[in-house]
């Protein structure tokens, strides 16, 4: 599907071998480590990252009391793969001064760090001269932090501290946020995806998780698009709508400084309006420049962020988005139509200049809007010829958020958007 070719700037790039039409699988790879956030425990299964049903459906550790399971192949799964070093020390562990002073993405590192050395100290896993998961992971060019404190261990190790150092230095920049539809649930190490895919704020690729019972979760990277013969495969290590604050996390966490057209173009940026009706009157001329003011109206339109007019560039602020986004979410869930169609509709035309076609945000606000309108339907009983008009918007609302979400199709939790799409639509059918 790609092979690895040398970069000028970066280590090296993945490069299609061959024509890549959008929707198809580039890379599938299990995790070589994961964690489980803290806020998700108890809820998702520790193993394979699932929910639960119901209070009652996960089996909790007896040894640790921490960690829940599915069921016995669930526990049996991670128990071979790290938790037998770990289970008995936990609790002791966790209620360290050593541990209980950390913040809580230390404390994710901690846990993480304990995962991966419990793994390389019971398995043996490391051989330099081979592509084991582990073998790759040793390979990624660390992080870079020069000054290296170790976090806390839980496991015990057989591994030298020049060899946990090793492994820790190459945690932040190696590390990827495991979500389901863009809620996060875990982090995870996938040593062949972080050699093989650089970075992009415009990408052309996009992970996505499988959750199934006793696998731990596995990523699968996927084009959003058609990629040429000969074309680099990209993928955002940050949500490109982080307009402002992505560029100093690429030094920070990375180490690199992007140079991309989206990055280029964005300097500089003017201090947004404050204030609902300034932020809704700039919102509308960015709507009215996309052809939004009377709806949707399919295709959708994609611009770069060049194509913005001068006088609407303060639109990509972050503060800006931030206080659109609150705008719509609150006017949405409060029952206040107008204003949550307005604001909703300037927020589209918006991830149409941040994001690259296909991308699963604009797929899953899409549905948003649909859900909207659906309310706003069933709440104020509008007259034949508003209703009409209405649920013309959810159809199209509808049909364009499926065709976006199909291109990456099913993942992480069952009830996901895909799911909601074919729920509100037999309830508009009908």
């Amino acid at each position: 599907m790609f092979r690895l070719e040398a970069h000028p700037v970066a280590r090296s790039c993945a490069v299609a071998n061959s024509h890549i039409p959008a929707g198809s699988s580039i890379l599938r790879e299990t995790s070589l480590a994961y964690v489980l956030l803290s806020s998700q425990k108890g809820k998702r299964c520790d193993t394979c990252f699932r929910k639960s049903l119901g209070a009652s459906t996960l089996k909790r550790c007896t040894g640790c009391a921490s960690y829940w399971y599915c069921d016995a192949k669930c526990q049996t799964i991670q128990w071979q793969i790290n938790h037998k070093q770990i289970c008995k020390k936990y609790s002791r562990w966790i209620a360290s001064p050593e541990y209980q002073t950390l913040a809580e993405h230390e404390r994710m590192d901690a846990i993480l760090l304990s995962h991966l050395v419990a793994q390389f100290s019971t398995n043996k896993l490391v051989n330099d001269e081979n592509n084991s998961p582990p073998a790759v992971f040793l390979s990624l060019l660390p992080g870079p932090l020069s000054d290296i404190r170790l976090p806390p261990l839980c496991a015990s190790s057989l591994l030298t501290e020049q060899r946990i150092q090793q492994l820790y230095s190459r945690f932040g920049n190696n590390n990827f946020v495991v979500h389901s539809h863009f809620t996060t649930v875990g982090h995870g190490i996938f040593p062949t995806a972080s050699r093989s895919f650089n970075h992009s704020c415009l990408p052309n690729a996009a992970a996505k998780y499988h959750f199934t019972s006793a696998l731990p979760p596995v990523m699968e990277m996927v084009a959003l698009r058609d990629i040429a013969q000969g074309e680099e495969i990209c993928l955002p290590y940050l949500d490109p709508a982080l307009l402002q604050t992505r560029k100093q996390m690429l030094e920070f966490i990375y180490g690199f400084s992007c140079v991309c057209q989206s990055c280029l173009q964005l300097q500089p940026v003017p201090t947004p309006p404050s204030g609902e009706e300034a932020v809704l009157r700039l919102g509308k001329s960015l709507r009215d420049d996309l052809g939004l003011k009377d709806g949707i109206h399919p295709p959708l339109q994609y611009k770069g962020l060049g194509d913005l007019p001068v006088q609407l560039r303060s639109a990509l602020h972050e503060d800006y988005l931030t206080s659109l986004s609150e705008i719509f979410s609150k006017s949405s869930h409060e029952g206040d139509y107008p204003l949550a169609n307005d604001s909703g509709l300037i927020l589209l035309a918006l991830y149409t200049f941040i994001y690259p076609p296909n991308y699963p945000q604009i797929g899953i606000h899409l549905l948003e809007l649909a859900k909207t309108w659906w309310n706003e339907l069933v709440a104020s009983s509008p007259l034949p010829n508003k209703k009409h008009i209405i649920e013309g918007q959810v159809k199209m609302a509808l049909s364009l958020a499926r065709g976006i979400l199909n291109i990456v199709g099913p993942e992480g939790d069952e009830d996901g958007p895909l799911h909601e799409i074919e729920t509100l639509q037999n309830l508009l059918d009908h």
